[in-house]
Formats: C-alpha cells, structure tokens, sequence
C-alpha cells in the first residue's frame, strides 16, 4: 500500500471583514466593529457626526466628504451659533437672534439707531446721542429750551 499524504491548508486572517463593509473611509477592527474617521459615527461609520453638533435647528450634512453644519436661516458659524442680523446692529448693540439686536442703554430700535432723551429735545430738536439735543436755531442747550437773543 502506499502512504496517504494529508495536506493541511491554513487560512490566516490579516484583516478583519465588516459586513456590511465601513462607509466614508472607516476601518474594520473586528466584524461589526469600524473605527470612524472624524466627522463620522454609527456601527458601520454610516451616520454623519458634527463635532459638538449643529445648534438653532442646523443640520449636520457631509459635502465631499466635508462634514459640515448647514445652517438654518437667518443663523451663521461653524455651528450655527451666530444670529444675523441684516440691518446690522448699531452703537454697540449685538445681534441676539435673527433680525433682533440687544442695545446698550440709551439707544433703541431695530438696528440699535435711534438715541434715547431721558427729557424730551424741545423746540424741533433732535436726539441723536443718548441724552444728547441736536437743537435748531436760534435755540440751545441741553433741551433745546434756551433761546439766543439775536
């Protein structure tokens, strides 16, 4: 009789498999385990992930493999954590929400524009600083109430 030859066949695994496979460039660690690159999360790195997430209803979405906020209207920065105000915000005020500025003292409206006279600017005068009278001649003073003899 002749000798029977049995030849073992050895598979090594030098990569694990993930199925299904990881998305957007993850690494398979193990079966049903990916690592995630940045901007990326999920089993199988398929969710998409904004670091410190998107704020005043933006959306976390990727763009070429950019994962950014998309902002909703009237909101701006990297996570949407910027009220825009289109009018701008004037003598100092900051825009709070959109189209809304918070004013310092002594000035008001929607652009933070119009001077606040604590006493009314008599004799067609005009505020134009917090307590301050832009008077028309021949008047003056700090109401207006003084009048220049001619």
């Amino acid at each position: 009789a002749s000798p029977v030859f049995i030849q073992a066949l050895f598979v090594v695994c030098l990569t694990a498999t993930c199925y299904p496979k990881c998305k957007n460039g993850g690494e398979c660690l193990r079966p049903g385990k990916c690592r995630c690159p940045p901007g990326y999360g999920g089993r199988y790195c398929h969710k998409v992930s904004c670091e410190g997430g998107c704020q005043n209803g933006g959306e976390c979405i990727s763009v070429n493999g950019v994962v950014k906020c998309l902002c909703a209207s009237g909101w701006t920065g990297s996570r949407c954590q910027e009220a825009i105000c289109p009018q701008g915000c004037r003598n100092n005020g900051a825009c709070v929400a959109p189209g809304i500025c918070s004013c310092p003292a002594g000035w008001v409206g929607g652009a933070c524009h119009l001077a606040v006279c604590k006493l009314p600017c008599q004799h067609g005068g005009k505020c134009i600083a917090p307590n301050v009278c832009r008077c028309r001649l021949p008047y003056s003073g700090l109401q207006c109430t003084k009048k220049r003899k001619e």
